[in-house]
């Protein structure tokens, strides 16, 4: 009645792997630096575990685990996509933890992969794009980055 039980949406999309924070545009692959499926930075992994970068759900997961799309809670479609080139794999070193349809918290484990194997023949750059035109400030760029550091931030 009074909006005290409303539970304030996160607008923010934070890192889904520690690592360097840096734009799209720098990204070695043109599918992702000219922006084609949508604006959003990439990181250069640190880690190993790709964890849910905000509330929401899990729309698809591409078969050999290297990419997934995430709709947010706050309304912005999310494409998760580790690696460069990282589909020729055909899914080895790559581990699902989630499904696709679950309901997922910021934090929560999606993807591990092998980290140390696959940057030795692959750029391991991992790409977080909004599909659905929402505008973000980019707060994070050329920093080092966590998963409590807010990557994307909405513009209102």
């Amino acid at each position: 009645m009074f909006g005290f039980s409303k539970k304030k949406i996160d607008t923010a999309v934070y890192a889904p792997v520690k690592g360097r924070c840096i734009d799209i545009t720098q990204v070695e692959d043109v599918a992702f630096s000219s922006k084609v499926m949508g604006d959003g930075v990439a990181i250069v992994p640190a880690d190993n575990v790709i964890k849910a970068p905000c509330d929401g759900k899990i729309t698809m997961f591409f078969e050999t685990g290297h990419a997934f799309g995430i709709q947010a809670d706050n309304g912005a479609e999310l494409l998760i996509h580790i690696g460069i080139d990282t589909v020729n794999l055909n899914g080895s070193g790559f581990e699902k933890l989630k499904k696709v349809h679950a309901r997922v918290k910021k934090g929560d484990p999606i993807v591990r992969f092998d980290l140390e194997k696959m940057s030795v023949q692959y750029d391991m750059t991992t790409m977080v794009i909004v599909t659905n035109g929402k505008a973000f400030r980019k707060p994070m760029l050329g920093q080092q980055t966590d998963t409590e550091s807010p990557i994307l931030e909405e513009i209102a």
